[in-house]
């Protein structure tokens, strides 16, 4: 089991950047796909994007495509979510996920097993 749990969310203004961390707890960090999800009110969570166990693929939406960036470091038992050029429509609640798994492209909501609490992302205009 992976406990999880994010940071680095705030108000920012539109263009600025903001980098979001997600901490694991466990020692099998690095056995674990990790996604970033983010749900804005009266909308469904949906993928921002996601990063194999090793780093070996990502995925991004196509609303953030050249705006955000996903890494993660295994020594550190972290995943992040840089993000530049903010927009307003980023404003959500950004959540982390987590789920044991070597296959490409863990993309649902329903794939994964683990989430954080969720870090407000606002940006304003």
């Amino acid at each position: 089991q992976v406990q999880l749990v994010e940071s680095g969310g705030g108000l920012m203004q539109a263009g600025g950047s903001l980098r979001l961390s997600c901490a694991a707890s466990g020692r099998t960090f690095s056995s674990y796909a990790m996604g970033w999800f983010r749900q804005a009110p009266g909308k469904e969570r949906e993928i921002v994007a996601a990063i194999g166990w090793s780093g070996g693929w990502t995925y991004y939406a196509d609303s953030v495509k050249g705006r955000i960036t996903i890494s993660r470091d295994n020594a550190k038992n972290t995943v992040y979510l840089q993000m530049n050029s903010l927009k307003p429509e980023d404003t959500a609640v950004y959540y982390c996920a987590a789920r044991l798994g070597s296959s490409s492209y863990y993309i649902r909501v329903q794939q994964y097993d683990y989430w954080g609490q969720g870090t407000q992302v606002t940006v304003s205009s």
